[in-house]
């Protein structure tokens, strides 16, 4: 099983990887650039070249950068847009010489000019990127979404018109979330759910293009179209829930990437334990 968490590269990717060991994980994620100021961390060859050093060593399997939140390639502001679409193309390069394996960013918002205008936006964006990156890692994912006001990305739906009107790009993929997927309506508390939602996904996109997972529980109920993390089995999936999800025979393939709202990183290391207690217990039932 592949699984981590949201970690931070503040003080080196080299680092980070000694905290994904501290927690046993043997994946971990992190934010490409400051969350909130945009600002980016000079990353010098000698920190790429340790970091990758470090990484074999340690066997993590997985390493995932996302986004900053701030980024919305949906926007209808040109200033805005033009900075999303730049900075996108900034950190798929700035990260293809460290290998990392993905890039997350949420597919945008349409601030009120409706879904149509806001995927045009969307795959104006991406287009720009995909025309000057060509590199396979890190390979661009885009996630599922809660539906809160004027996200796009809610259903598969969606995210195949933005798929499409780019026609169908090899390195683009999904990044699914269970707390948005349930948030969005997709019952995932159950085995029966889960393939209700994957016979859709199959469908629309092709579960060749699901890549990997943000294992949350949600504050929320089904259907809230409000996106708040729970801690593993404290909010509306639950224990089951979760164990559902990461003992079904297509999701649980996945690597998983915690986004609990814990106070300290290291707190992780038992989110992550909880995880594996749930995988285990299934296997003796």
């Amino acid at each position: 099983m592949i699984i981590g968490a949201h970690l931070t590269i503040a003080k080196g990717m080299p680092a980070a990887v000694e905290l994904a060991k501290s927690i046993e994980s043997n994946a971990f994620q992190f934010f490409t650039r400051n969350p909130r100021g945009g600002k980016a961390r000079l990353l010098e060859a000698a920190e790429i070249e340790e970091f990758r050093r470090s990484r074999l060593q340690a066997g993590i399997k997985c390493v995932v950068g996302h986004m900053p939140y701030t980024i919305n390639l949906g926007a209808n502001r040109p200033d805005i847009h033009a900075f999303a679409k730049e900075t996108l193309l900034t950190d798929l390069e700035r990260f293809a010489a460290a290998e990392v394996d993905f890039v997350v960013v949420h597919p945008g918002s349409h601030v009120g000019d409706g879904i149509d205008a806001g995927i045009a936006r969307i795959c104006d964006a991406l287009a720009f990127v995909l025309e000057r990156y060509n590199e396979k890692k890190p390979m661009l994912l885009l996630e599922t979404m809660a539906g809160h006001g004027t996200e796009v990305g809610k259903n598969p739906e969606e995210l195949r018109e933005i798929f499409t009107r780019l026609n169908w790009p090899e390195n683009m993929g999904v990044c699914l979330d269970s707390c948005h997927l349930l948030a969005a309506g997709y019952d995932l508390t159950t085995t029966e759910g889960i393939d209700r939602f994957l016979e859709e996904f199959d469908t629309v996109l092709g579960l060749e293009r699901m890549k990997l997972m943000h294992l949350n529980d949600s504050k929320r109920e089904l259907g809230s179209h409000i996106d708040r993390h729970a801690k593993i089995g404290e909010g509306a999936l639950g224990m089951e829930g979760v164990q559902a999800v990461v003992t079904h025979p297509v999701l649980g393939k996945l690597p998983f990437i915690l986004e609990s709202p814990v106070d300290d990183y290291l707190e992780y290391g038992d989110e992550i334990q909880k995880v594996l207690r749930l995988r285990k217990a299934a296997s003796l039932m």
